[in-house]
C-alpha cells in the first residue's frame, strides 16, 4: 500500500499524466502462469480520445451489490473507497472529461495481462434475448421455466464440500447432507416436477438454452407486456460448449460456427435439439424482475444494470466486481465491418464459461440485433486491468 508522503507524490504524477512505477504501483494477484506488465497510460493507444465520463458513471454505482447475485473474489478494501470517492465526484454535477479522466488516472495503476500460453485476451459478446412466453402453460407454450429450488446451495470460495465432485459448483441439501443436484437431463426427465418452481413457459427448449446461456432476458406475454428475468442460480454442473460440440460433429470450421447459425441448426430439428441441448449438464435458474424499468439494462452477477459495450463479464474467482479495464480489439459491427473498440469498461458480470485472468464476455446489448452482433464476436484482444491503488493517508 502507498501511505502518506509517497502516495501524494504518486498522485503529483499522476496529474502530469505520468503513471506511477512498477515499485510503488501494487501488482493485480494473477493465478500462475499469468503474466502481468506495467503499462504507461500515455502508452495505452486512444486512452485520451474515450469518453471517461460513461465508465466513470458506472462505476460510481458502486462496486456491486450485497449480497451480489454471484460471488467473486473478494472486492479490495480501496476499491470500495475508490467507489465511494467517484459517487462524491459525481453527485452533485456530471464531471468534465478530463476530471473523469484524470479521475481513473489518479486512483488505479495500469497492467497489461496476459494469459500463460498466448500474449493476447479472449472475448466473446453476449446480449439480452427477447422471446415470447406465458404466464400459463399451454400448446404454445410448453417448456418451462424454473425459479430457484429452495434446497440448492451454491458452494462459496473455501467451502469444504465432503463426498462433492471438487468440480461441482452447486449441490442439493438434503435429510442426510448434500448431494449432487440433479443435471439437465435429469430435471428435464421430470426430477422437479411436483415442486411449483415453474414461473413461466416458453415456446421451445431452444429459447430456454438461448436465455440459460445469456443469463437474463426479456420475455413479451400474450397481452403485450414484458418481464424481465435475472440469474438466479445453477445447477452446479460443469457448462459445456454446444457450438463447439455441433462443430466437431458436423465438421464446420470454428470460426463459421456462430450463434446464429446454431440457433438455425437447433430449431430445424426438435430431436437433434433436444440430443444436443442435454450434452451441456449445467441448468440455469431464474427470477422475474417485473421492476426494472423497460431501459435499463439486464441485471449482471454484480447485482448491478449494465450498459451496452461498457459492461464485461469476467472470471469471478480472478478478478473482483467492480474493477475497470482498458479493452482494445477489432470486433465485428454486426453489418458485415468491422470496428475499432477502444474503451474503458468495468466488470459487473461473470459467466461459467468465462474462465482465465484474460477472458473476458462483453455485453453487446437487448434484441436480436444485438444477438446478431454478439454471436460474431470471437476475437482476440489487448486486456490493460486498472487496479486500484491505496489514495489514502
Amino acid at each position: 500500500m502507498i501511505r502518506g508522503a509517497v502516495a501524494a507524490l504518486a498522485l503529483g504524477l499522476v496529474a502530469c499524466g505520468a503513471t506511477m512505477s512498477a515499485a510503488l504501483a501494487q501488482a493485480p494477484p494473477l493465478p500462475p502462469g499469468a503474466r502481468v506488465e506495467a503499462v504507461a497510460v500515455a502508452a495505452i493507444p486512444g486512452w485520451a480520445k474515450d469518453d471517461h465520463r460513461i465508465a466513470l458513471d458506472i462505476f460510481a454505482r458502486g462496486c456491486m451489490t450485497d449480497p451480489p447475485l454471484r460471488a467473486s473474489v473478494p472486492t479490495p478494501e480501496v476499491l470500495d473507497f475508490i467507489c465511494t470517492r467517484a459517487r462524491l465526484l459525481t453527485k452533485k454535477a456530471r464531471p468534465d472529461r478530463e476530471t473523469a479522466r484524470r479521475f481513473f488516472e489518479q486512483n488505479f495503476s495500469f497492467w497489461r495481462i496476459r494469459p500463460a500460453a498466448a500474449e493476447t485476451g479472449f472475448m466473446t459478446g453476449y446480449f439480452e434475448p427477447e422471446f415470447e412466453g406465458s404466464l400459463t402453460r399451454s400448446a404454445a407454450f410448453p417448456t418451462p421455466l424454473y425459479g430457484r429450488p429452495a434446497d440448492l446451495v451454491t458452494r462459496q470460495p473455501g467451502d469444504d464440500w465432503p463426498g462433492i465432485e471438487a468440480g461441482l459448483s452447486a449441490a442439493r441439501r438434503t435429510a442426510r447432507g448434500l448431494v449432487p443436484f440433479p443435471d439437465r437431463a435429469a430435471i428435464e426427465a421430470g426430477a422437479l416436477d411436483g415442486e411449483r418452481l415453474e414461473i413461466l413457459w416458453m415456446r421451445d427448449p431452444v429459447d430456454r438454452f438461448v436465455l440459460q446461456v445469456q443469463g437474463s432476458g426479456r420475455i413479451r406475454l400474450p397481452d403485450g407486456r414484458v418481464t424481465r428475468l435475472v440469474y438466479s442460480g445453477r445447477n452446479g454442473h460443469a457448462y459445456t460448449s454446444l457450438g463447439r460440440a455441433l462443430s466437431e460433429r458436423e465438421n464446420i470450421p470454428p470460426a463459421e460456427m456462430t450463434m446464429d447459425r446454431l440457433i438455425a441448426r437447433l430449431k430445424a430439428d426438435a430431436g437433434f435439439a433436444r440430443d444436443l441441448i442435454a450434452l451441456n449438464r449445467s441448468f440455469v435458474f431464474f427470477a422475474r424482475r417485473d421492476d426494472l424499468p423497460p431501459d435499463s439494462g439486464p441485471i449482471g452477477g454484480a447485482g448491478l444494470p449494465l450498459t451496452p459495450l461498457r459492461s464485461i463479464a469476467i472470471d469471478r474467482t480472478v478478478w473482483p466486481y467492480g474493477l475497470p479495464a482498458w479493452i482494445d480489439a477489432t470486433i465485428p459491427d454486426g453489418q458485415g465491418g468491422s470496428e475499432r473498440l477502444s474503451r474503458l469498461m468495468i466488470a459487473q458480470d461473470t459467466g461459467s464459461a468465462i474462465l482465465g485472468p484474460a477472458r473476458v464476455d462483453l455485453f453487446v446489448g437487448s434484441g436480436a440485433v444485438a444477438g446478431h452482433r454478439a454471436g460474431l464476436i470471437r476475437h482476440n484482444f489487448d486486456f490493460t486491468v486498472l487496479w486500484p491503488r491505496d489514495p489514502r493517508p
